[in-house]
């Protein structure tokens, strides 16, 4: 790889309800897939930086990084995504999620209906141990 080469990093949150299960979004755009909260990191933001700017876009809220568990490749995107475990941070008990334009809908899923890789990024974060997993897909 060249020094002016580019490839995508992306930061990801895994936030749970009381039942365990993962919140998801569902994409207006490419294919309309669920996917976790997060996106592309813009030039000059930190990993951290993005997770909170996309989480608060995507989700009308904040959150709280509680740790990183794992950074995947995806050589369908060239991309590396860090993921982290979160929590929202509610101003109110009753304040709801409110979606921004890039989704149409969330919902909390069991874990083991998630796609294969989903699942093991979603597994190693909630069984984090204090290592950072790394894996490609």
């Amino acid at each position: 790889m060249a020094f002016e080469d580019r490839f995508r990093l992306s930061s990801h949150a895994v936030i749970t309800n009381d039942l365990g299960q993962v919140l998801l979004l569902k994409a207006n755009y490419g294919d309309g897939a669920w996917g976790l909260p997060g996106g592309a990191l813009e030039p000059g933001e930190t990993i951290h930086e993005a997770l909170l700017r996309e989480c608060q876009e995507e989700l009308g809220l904040a959150v709280a990084i509680e740790y990183l568990s794992g950074v995947y490749y995806h050589s369908a995107y060239q991309s590396q995504a860090f993921i982290f475990r979160c929590e929202l941070v509610r101003p109110a008990p009753d304040t709801a999620i409110c979606l921004s334009h890039e989704h149409s809908a969330f919902a909390f899923h069991d874990i083991d209906t998630l796609s294969v890789v989903q699942q093991q990024r979603v597994k190693d974060c909630l069984h984090f141990n204090g290592v950072v997993m790394s894996a490609k897909f």
